[in-house]
């Protein structure tokens, strides 16, 4: 099978337990029963442009392609031109990837990433945001954000700050690392254990609801010159939070922001990793093989969510998807074609190590990897790393060292379709039909060309097919919150989600303000 017809994506790595090489291998279908409302209108698809602030952010090398402009990011004319693009182009948001030191799993060296661009240089994601913010009305922005190893008083005020200079358009990416290199640039030797990292994350976020809901009430600035008053004291109250892993003792520095708490993203389908998302995310980045995969990761998170008395479809989840898009099957082949010859093999297994852990340089090139569990080299393996190394995107017949470079250097380990508007809509309708994903993370291979031809090739396509709604925002200059929802008016966290319960007047409003033991009652 041709590359074009080929589809790639992350398997669920957080998977306790080995998966079927049938689902590893794409080669399971789902029944296509999702993608409606309750009234039976096709549901609105939402597209993200997915990128990251620095050079080969998932497609290795493309910085030599004369086509792309990633050798541009550390000068805001980038920024600008893309977010105006976005902003035409109705993309409900970017989102912006990040992480912290360098890939140096591959070989046992960093020397391989850094040589060829492998997120290498890689630049602070929140410094370009209020640029962008300034040419924009509606496009939101997506930022990744760590919970394990910045303090959450530091990070509540960065977020408030952004969300008022964009007016209620920003979001936050929460998570805890998987990157051990990442802990030593910290000063840490390694990582949290993995359902540490979300014991500390779920105080992290009742900290930062402290500050965000609870320290300031809605009326609390004035601006009355006659009594010298530009805040009322009394509407202000110092937060007091004692906990196992974080002390604060502060009022938040930041005025009410349009949203006050920022839309929350979370990435991580482990089973703390779901868990987590049940209770706090609004929208789930979610990976897995297939949609097969996939629909039992949303299924599962989903449950969870009403069981924790939230309405399931508050969640809103996006999978990753990189198109390669032409007029026609063809001259996207053609375009295909052009591009891998500027990929660079040693900078994807790079990427594939630093977040699978797993250094491919052991494994024979051209042999097919071993599926047997107990094989010597796959000794000391987890489930999930096994899973990951195993999982090939439908029309691979083989799966070595080798062909893995070359597919992980060009569009990540993401869905990858080539095609025409119409060809790669309707992989868009598998998987939302068959997966129940709400939305798209919009990868590339060269930028931002990538998103000027979703523009022009795709979103046509699915406005024509009745998926974009009515082609326009939700909610035109509205919040990232109001245009998730569709909801104008309503730009705070919803009722049934447990932020809420810290506003002035809520159930756990008094608890901000009076020291004592705050461990999580969820890992208790």
């Amino acid at each position: 099978m041709t590359s074009s017809t080929a589809s790639r994506s992350h398997v669920g790595y957080g998977s306790v337990d080995p998966l079927p090489l049938d689902l590893l291998q794409g080669k399971v279908d789902g029944e296509r029963k999702y993608g409606y409302t309750k009234d039976g209108k096709k549901k609105r698809i939402l597209l993200n442009a997915f990128d990251m602030n620095g050079i080969g952010h998932i497609s290795i090398g493309q910085w030599q392609n004369p086509e792309d402009k990633s050798s541009q990011k550390n000068r805001l004319p980038y920024w600008i031109e893309l977010a105006k693009l976005l902003d035409r182009g109705k993309f409900n948001a970017l989102f912006l990837a990040d992480n912290f030191g360098s890939h140096d799993v591959y070989k046992g060296s960093h020397a391989p990433a850094i040589q060829s661009g492998t997120q290498w240089p890689l630049y602070d994601p929140f410094t370009v945001i209020s640029a962008m913010a300034a040419v924009t009305k509606s496009l939101a922005f997506g930022i990744t954000a760590c919970t394990t190893f910045e303090p959450p008083f530091s990070l509540a005020k960065r977020f408030s700050t952004l969300d008022h200079l964009t007016e209620g358009r920003v979001a936050w990416n929460i998570v805890t690392s998987w990157s051990d290199n990442a802990a030593r640039a910290f000063g840490l030797p390694q990582l949290p254990e993995h359902d540490t990292r979300y014991e500390i994350a779920e105080e992290y976020l009742n900290l930062a609801y402290k500050l965000w809901e609870s320290s300031w009430e809605d009326d609390a600035v004035v601006k009355d010159p006659s009594t010298h008053t530009y805040t009322q004291p009394a509407k202000v109250r110092k937060v007091v939070h004692k906990g196992k892993h974080f002390k604060s003792e502060s009022a938040h520095q930041v005025d009410p922001s349009p949203q006050r708490t920022p839309l929350l993203f979370q990435a991580g389908m482990s089973p703390a990793g779901s868990a987590f998302a049940s209770r706090h995310a609004e929208c789930v980045f979610v990976g897995g093989a297939s949609p097969a995969i996939v629909a039992l990761n949303i299924e599962r998170t989903r449950a969870q969510a009403a069981a924790n008395g939230r309405d399931p479809y508050d969640i809103k989840f996006f999978v990753q998807l990189t198109p390669v898009l032409g007029a026609t099957d063809e001259e996207a082949q053609e375009k295909f074609e052009r591009y891998r010859q500027y990929a660079i093999g040693d900078g994807g297994l790079s990427l594939f190590g630093g977040t699978s852990g797993i250094d491919i340089s052991k494994f024979p090139p051209d042999e097919e990897f071993p599926t047997d569990p107990d094989h010597p080299l796959l000794q000391g393996f987890t489930p999930a790393q096994r899973n990951r190394l195993l999982a090939r995107p439908r029309g691979y017949d083989k799966w070595t060292p080798r062909i893995l470079a070359e597919y992980q250097s060009i569009g990540g380990s993401a869905t990858f379709k080539i095609g025409s508007g119409a060809t790669v809509a309707d992989e868009i309708e598998r998987w939302v039909t068959e997966a129940d994903v709400d939305g798209f993370n919009i990868g590339h291979i060269v930028v931002p060309g990538a998103w000027e031809d979703v523009i022009k090739y795709l979103t046509p396509e699915l406005e024509r097919r009745g998926w974009l709604g009515t082609g326009d925002y939700n909610v035109p200059g509205g919040t990232a919150r109001e245009n998730l929802y569709s909801t104008p008016g309503q730009p705070h966290l919803r009722q049934t989600h447990p932020g809420y319960q810290y506003k002035t007047g809520g159930k756990k409003w008094e608890e901000s303000f009076v020291s004592g033991d705050e461990s999580s009652s969820a890992y208790e």
